[in-house]
């Protein structure tokens, strides 16, 4: 009786799923993967397992494993996106707020490692999908943050593109870098990670340092 009830154990953890929407949940599931366990953990079966459904489920809205990873590279953009919001919304200038959203980006990117590279590695490859439409989002809020703060305006779209770019992947190219060992005595001298980010990014942008 014992060995048959250690065999028929496993089955229980298997819940049938009663609420909501499936594809979030699936989705839900998935960040959880990536954020715990890393990229090379991903997989339907996987997700099906997290999420508590059978392993036929994850098909019902997903064709293929690239499929839940544009679902989740979206998601990933989305939250990005509420974090430069919040950190524009926090800003006590337009100006302050452009190095506020820079920030936020980089320290978005350094606390989410895995979902981070997911993202990029689906911007490369999609095009046309809600991933990119969640990626327009960000970028859209960097260049009306951009134009705010009066460094460029719509009335020279080739301008702000290029403030845009700039500040984009300074951001980009700092999130990158900010591990390197050879930044922190700069680091402690400017009294932490989050003010090296900040005086980094507010440079780039403006070479006088104002912010």
């Amino acid at each position: 009786m014992t060995n048959t009830a250690t065999v028929l154990e496993p089955e229980a953890t298997v819940r049938p799923y009663h609420h909501g929407d499936l594809r979030r949940a699936l989705t839900e599931a998935a960040l959880r993967i990536v954020e715990r366990d890393g990229l090379p953990a991903l997989s339907l079966r996987a997700v099906a397992r997290e999420a508590g459904v059978s392993p036929a489920a994850p098909y019902h809205h997903f064709k293929d494993k690239q499929e839940l990873m544009t679902a989740v590279g979206a998601e990933g953009f989305d939250r990005l996106y509420d974090v430069m919001l919040e950190a524009k919304q926090k800003a006590p200038t337009p100006l302050a707020a452009l190095t506020a959203i820079g920030v936020a980006y980089v320290c978005y990117a350094r606390q989410n490692p895995a979902l981070y590279t997911l993202m990029w590695d689906c911007s490369r490859h999609e095009t046309g999908t809600p991933e990119m439409d969640s990626e327009k989002r960000a970028y859209n809020l960097l260049e009306q943050t951009i134009v705010d703060a009066g460094v460029a305006s719509h009335d020279d779209p080739v301008r702000l593109k290029l403030a845009a770019i700039s500040a984009w992947t300074s951001a980009h190219g700092l999130a990158e870098m900010a591990g390197f060992d050879q930044f922190t005595p700069l680091k402690d001298a400017l009294g932490g990670e989050q003010a090296f980010f900040g005086a980094v990014i507010s440079f780039h942008g403006h070479p006088h340092g104002d912010c």
